[in-house]
């Protein structure tokens, strides 16, 4: 375990102030690369290493099971392995499963994993016929109600835009049969959880001492994110105490749609006004030619973080713009570009390239693919659940059984070339080369692993990544959506389709809705470590009006 002043050594002035600042309510305001995930995991292993906290009593809660995972991974290595990390779902999960048995009785209902076909049943028993694309609207609709603590019939008031084919009345229908279908097959959704959970807390005070004596001390990451229904959760599990720390980023906020809001986060100092408040605006990861170009597009929003380069970092090339003929002609110049990265050095990995829907990666991945560069498409298939994946971890567990005192390097190379890895590449791309691929970035995973490491070991930590969806690094060029790519970062980005229409678009009709894609340019923009290209492509659109605020 580290000493408490080790934990400090390496903080600059305003993360240190984060990690000394252990009890009562905390607010980080954590602009994007100012190592926010350093100085949280710093506080709290701080707080473990001091003494303050147990580690077992501390609950960090975060939106993503990546995230999570990360968090996990930097706690063990500081040395606060037993402190929980986890989503809000997997945390309410985790006691609703606990405490149904006690308080309702029998088995907790069974998750839906999707919606989709419950409300294409529950359409089908009030005889509408409704396409994919409005069983998924319906479906987000259904989750911002539920997020947002509204009643179908405070719904029906709240004036929201429809999906075309469905009026207020068949949609309000439509969610009290997909309520009643749910539950007469005693199942429940992902919002059910939270909803249940709050509930049994709320009107259970056995459930609600409990769960209080359990964690004691709470950092909720991404806090500009909660919903009405997150935080009213946060809220039953903190009962009367203010031992929490949030962090977050108002012009990080892009899920809005989703029912998110940065007022929790704006409002903070309002509600606890005894607050620690710490700003964190010393950009580790970009170029200041990058992180003015970030600040340019958010001065003078309420709560823009004013954004500086640390000190000794290399000026580097402005962003540059380029206009485009076809939506093809600019994939191909983004491939031609990424391959001279390429060539000069620059990994596939450490490249991305951005865009705002997924319509987009058609054109870009046609021209990759003809350029022959790697790539990946977040969102795709989880890597995970790829079948080579799931092969290679099983006997990796097996030989976990037999082997013992063998470098770790030669047991998972052993293991890997049984399932047809080489230590060089394939010469073709297809499926032969995307198998070598997956089973590559295990092999990484244990290049970089400890050197005392065991085979046992090392499957554990492959298992414990599995059930979070923690993935490794592929090498591969990414391509993501702007929303897919929050919490992620690149040497060299690529912005694609910087055009009106699709950056914002076309459907962000208010000055809310606006500002929401001005938010998600800006996330792109702060993804890229030295350069950042932007482009856009005619004949019948015009470039992005964000892009003049650049120039």
């Amino acid at each position: 375990m580290n000493s408490p002043d080790e934990l400090l050594a390496g903080l600059d002035e305003q993360q240190r102030e984060a990690a000394e600042a252990l009890l009562g309510p905390v607010v980080l305001l954590a602009g994007a690369g100012t190592g926010k995930t350093r100085a949280i995991t710093h506080r709290i292993a701080y707080g473990v290493a001091t003494g303050v906290y147990s580690p077992g009593r501390v609950m960090a809660l975060t939106f993503t099971a990546r995230a999570a995972g990360e968090l996990r991974s930097r706690l063990r290595a500081l040395g606060a392995s037993g402190v929980s990390a986890r989503t809000f779902h997997a945390s309410a999960l985790s006691q609703l499963g606990f405490f149904w048995p006690q308080v309702v009785g029998g088995s907790t209902p069974r998750l839906l994993e999707s919606k989709g076909r419950v409300i294409s049943q529950a359409a089908e028993s009030l005889k509408l016929k409704l396409d994919t694309a409005t069983l998924r609207d319906t479906a987000a609709e259904i989750e911002w109600r539920k997020v947002s603590r509204l009643s179908v019939e405070q719904y029906a008031a709240a004036r929201r835009p429809l999906p075309p084919s469905l009026t207020v009345e068949k949609i309000t229908d439509l969610q009290r049969a997909y309520e009643a279908m749910k539950d007469e097959r005693r199942q429940m959704d992902f919002e059910d959880v939270l909803l249940a959970t709050a509930g049994m807390i709320e009107s259970e005070p056995r459930v609600a001492q409990q769960v209080r004596e359990q964690y004691r001390f709470f950092v909720v990451d991404e806090y500009q994110d909660v919903s009405p229904l997150q935080q009213e959760l946060l809220g039953l599990w903190l009962g009367e105490r203010n031992d929490v720390c949030v962090v977050g980023d108002a012009s990080q906020t892009i899920y809005t749609f989703a029912g998110a809001t940065p007022n929790y986060l704006l409002g903070f100092t309002s509600e606890h006004q005894d607050a620690t408040v710490v700003r964190l605006e010393r950009n580790y990861r970009s170029s200041p030619a990058i992180v003015d170009a970030a600040n340019r597009i958010m001065r003078g929003r309420p709560g823009a973080l004013d954004l500086h380069a640390a000190p000794g970092t290399a000026v580097g090339a402005a962003p540059s713009i380029s206009a485009h003929n076809t939506d093809s002609a600019e994939a191909r110049a983004i491939a031609q570009s990424i391959g001279e990265e390429i060539e000069a050095g620059t990994a596939p990995e450490s490249i991305a390239i951005l865009f705002r829907i997924n319509v987009q990666s058609a054109a870009l991945e046609a021209a990759l693919g003809d350029a022959g560069i790697p790539y990946q498409l977040r969102g795709g298939a989880r890597f995970f659940d790829l079948k080579e994946v799931k092969e290679a971890i099983m006997v990796l567990k097996g030989a976990a059984i037999s082997i013992a005192n063998e470098p770790l390097f030669k047991s998972v190379s052993d293991v890997l070339r049984s399932r047809g890895w080489t230590q060089e590449p394939p010469a073709t791309r297809g499926a032969v080369r995307d198998k070598w691929e997956s089973l590559n970035a295990l092999m990484r995973l244990a290049e970089e692993a400890p050197a005392e490491t065991t085979l046992k070991e090392f499957v554990a930590e492959l298992l414990e990544r599995q059930a979070g969806q923690h993935e490794p690094t592929m090498s591969a060029v990414t391509l993501a959506t702007l929303h897919s790519a929050k919490g992620l970062e690149w040497d060299c980005v690529y912005i694609a389709g910087a055009s009106e229409g699709l950056l914002p678009i076309s459907y962000a009709k208010t000055e809310l809705a606006v500002e929401e894609e001005r938010r998600l340019f800006y996330v792109g923009i702060t993804r890229a470590r030295r350069k950042l290209q932007l482009s856009w492509a005619g004949p019948n659109r015009q470039p992005s009006r964000f892009l003049a605020e650049l120039r």
